[in-house]
């Protein structure tokens, strides 16, 4: 067996199988050294590599970023292969992400990464409960070892082995409101009067598929969305931004600008003939865009222009995994099998093969192992290279929007992705349901997510497909809240699960969620931008602060930057949950107008209870929560008063991190700090502030609470 070895650093070893495709998912190169056999793993080749490792029983297995089941994935069989599955439910193996790192935290903990872009399965001690399995389908592989001291020294390693994170917007922090329905202008309009009438802030509405013309990309249905860019400068002046939705798929039509243009230059996929590759999605037949090959990415990625010349700043990029509702080959077929069972008396196995027939028409393999891209030059089947699909579409966006507006932070997020895509965009977790158990499903994707670099994620609020109660979008919202993309959608059909859609009653307290998320962006973006920045996770487990074997295990609380951690409940009519306590920290409330309570809240179990209208926040010892005024929405935060609520045994310090929000100065050094200290002595606190350049924030406030529950409150004005 041939193995190239490469030392990347010291804590990571780089191992070529093969002849790998270059996935750009890595940033950091390596120099070759001489190796034999890969560290830990036992290795089988035959027609696909296989990877053997004979885990301890205390072993945990963490990674996989989107994918089912629990925070620790052992137990489970995984596959990596970007999906389109609307109904994610426990026994699914694969959604819309390919995320091949995982981490084997146990006596000697260690990471792999499997840069490999076709399919990919993880048997995590699911076929046996002591052995992990990882194999590819093919031979051709890069693999890394990351060895390091602890779990959070790896992932650390692993996110600068893969480059730095995307920053959005600092506008695509506050909420953003989303429907398959709003159909046309008027619709959008309506949506926002609500939001302005019932005084509850938010950012962005979302356009999905119903403002083009006939489904096609880049374009705009003129009867519904008449004078489009007038229309979106009235709606940003109200203070919400327009976001609309791009498809993979293009569709077929004579004179289409985007088609013509793709078929005469080759930018689309081809089939073994060498015809442009032909499938069905939204518009009915559509071609795909070649993004593996460089000319049709930067072709694709100049097409946004047409948008945002229009006044549009951000995009979410869907069924680019890509979705295939059939194909025209095998929708033929079908319909043959259709036809000659229609007089025929079936029986199960004859009804079942035609229904199967049909079921099995959506993203198949078949399809998949059918159409071809030109890698600028090299002619490969699409299965092999599945999972860039979704990520080189929106490297293409990113890049076109460079070249459109060179140092303008746009909001971008991508259905499908694989590792690498994080340099460019954020995720959403694609379409959940309106399930209690899909909010528990959020909370466990989001460290695991974050530990492949996605820091700028989150997952449908409310649900995607079904009817949202109450009580659901209550709770789901007291999790999102924390969440980098706080979106609320839902699918055409269901019921309406905007913020005043319901009772009076409920939209108060989904009021109060929202305006708490607002003087809470201070916190949130100061704590995402510095994990960007040092490349650290926005959203951890217990286990990567905490060592103790109940916090290794805990997998419903989270640590939320820095400070906090959080409780989400997320059981129907439960008024509270069980909380394990690593270290003594203070308890905040919100209650349901805003107001707060304080308590100690003592290391070890306890029960937590708060009621549907109640917010409960834990504050670290030693720690700070930085708040701001709320306002109606992101460009309107004063910015110049913080309100700091800190929990102080002896010594607390903070820096509070802002950049311009718009722009990438902050890559060149342009952004400001201001470095806080609070020391215990016997008479109190003293306060130390050193301002580094932040030239808004004239006030801070002070609520301190000491280790006995007392609190102390100052005010101090800034130079």
């Amino acid at each position: 067996m041939k193995i190239r070895s490469y030392k990347v650093n010291e804590y990571i070893t780089k191992y070529s199988f093969g002849e790998p495709i270059e996935t750009y998912a890595v940033v950091m190169e390596g120099k070759e050294t001489v190796k034999d056999s890969i560290d830990f793993l036992e290795v089988q080749e035959t027609e696909r590599l296989c990877f053997r490792y004979q885990m301890k029983h205390d072993d945990i297995v963490l990674g996989l970023g989107e994918n089912q089941r629990g925070i620790n994935k052992r137990g489970g069989l995984y596959h990596s292969y970007c999906t389109d599955d609307p109904l994610h439910t426990p026994d699914k193996r694969s959604l819309y992400g390919a995320h091949n790192f995982i981490v084997v935290d146990g006596e000697a903990p260690f990471g792999v990464f499997m840069d490999f872009p076709g399919r990919v399965s993880f048997d995590i001690g699911f076929s046996h409960k002591d052995k992990l399995e990882i194999a590819l389908e093919g031979q051709d592989a890069d693999v890394y070892i990351i060895k390091d001291k602890d779990l959070k020294s790896i992932v650390r390693d692993f996110l600068r082995l893969i480059g730095q994170s995307y920053a959005p917007p600092k506008w695509a922090f506050g909420y953003q409101q989303s429907r398959w329905g709003y159909f046309n202008a008027s619709d959008v309009e309506k949506v926002t009067e609500g939001f302005l009438k019932h005084d509850i802030p938010c950012d962005a509405i979302y356009l999905d598929i119903d403002y083009m013309e006939a489904f096609k990309d880049f374009t705009v249905n003129q009867e519904r969305f008449p004078n489009f860019g007038q229309f979106v400068d009235k709606i940003k002046k109200k203070g919400f931004r327009l976001v609309p939705i791009i498809d993979a798929g293009v569709k077929i039509e004579k004179d289409y600008e985007i088609y013509e243009e793709g078929v005469q230059k080759g930018y689309f996929c081809a089939d073994e003939k060498g015809e442009p590759f032909v499938a069905a999605v939204w518009p009915g037949k559509v071609h795909f865009p070649d993004f593996l090959n460089s000319d049709a990415q930067k072709w694709f990625g100049s097409k946004y222009r047409l948008l945002i010349d229009q006044g549009i700043e951000g995009f979410w990029n869907d069924m680019n995994e890509p979705a295939i509702f059939y194909s025209e080959k095998r929708l033929k077929e079908a319909v043959e099998v259709a036809k000659s069972a229609a007089d025929e008396n079936l029986d199960i196995n004859g009804y079942f093969k035609l229904i199967g027939t049909f079921n099995g028409l959506s993203n198949s393999s078949e399809d998949y192992n059918s159409f071809y891209h030109n890698m600028d030059g090299r002619k490969i089947v699409h299965h092999k290279v599945h999972n860039l699909y979704g990520f080189y579409m929106t490297k293409s966006a990113a890049e076109g929007f460079r070249e459109i507006e060179p140092d303008k932070r746009f909001l971008l997020f991508s259905r499908a992705s694989y590792i690498g895509m994080h340099r460019y965009s954020g995720i959403w977790t694609g379409d959940n349901s309106s399930w209690w158990e899909h909010i528990l499903l959020n909370l466990k994707m989001m460290p695991s997510v974050n530990m492949c670099g996605f820091l700028y994620s989150g997952a449908d609020t409310g649900g995607f497909g079904g009817n949202a109660s109450a009580q659901l979008l209550i709770r789901w919202m007291q999790l999102s809240l924390f969440t980098p993309l706080f979106r609320n959608h839902a699918a055409a059909g269901t019921r309406n699960q905007e913020p005043f859609a319901f009772d009076e009653e409920t939209t108060g307290i989904l009021r109060n969620i929202l305006k708490l998320r607002y003087s809470l962006i201070p916190y949130i973006y100061s704590e995402y931008m510095k994990a960007l920045h040092s490349y650290d996770m926005y959203i951890k487990t217990l286990a990567f602060e905490y060592h103790d074997e109940i916090s290794r295990r805990v997998e419903n609380q989270l640590l939320v930057g820095d400070s906090l951690m959080i409780c989400p409940i997320y059981e129907e009519n439960a008024a509270g949950r069980y909380v394990w306590l690593p270290e003594d920290m203070l308890l905040l409330k919100y209650g349901s107008s805003g107001e707060k309570s304080f308590s100690i809240a003592r290391k070890g179990h306890m029960y937590l209870e708060a009621g549907l209208e109640e917010i409960p926040v834990f504050i670290r010892k030693n720690r700070m929560l930085i708040a701001g005024r709320t306002a109606s929405n992101v460009d309107s935060l004063a910015g110049d008063e913080l309100f700091i609520t800190a929990y102080v045994e002896d010594k607390a310090s903070y820096r509070y991190y802002d950049d311009d929000g718009r722009s990438f100065e902050y890559k060149r050094g342009g952004y400001s700090e201001i470095l806080i200290d609070i020391m215990k002595e016997a008479e109190g606190f003293k306060i130390d502030i050193k301002n580094n350049g932040n030239d808004k924030v004239k006030k801070i406030s002070f609520e301190i609470a000491a280790s006995d529950g007392s609190i102390v409150k100052k005010t101090l004005k800034l130079d």
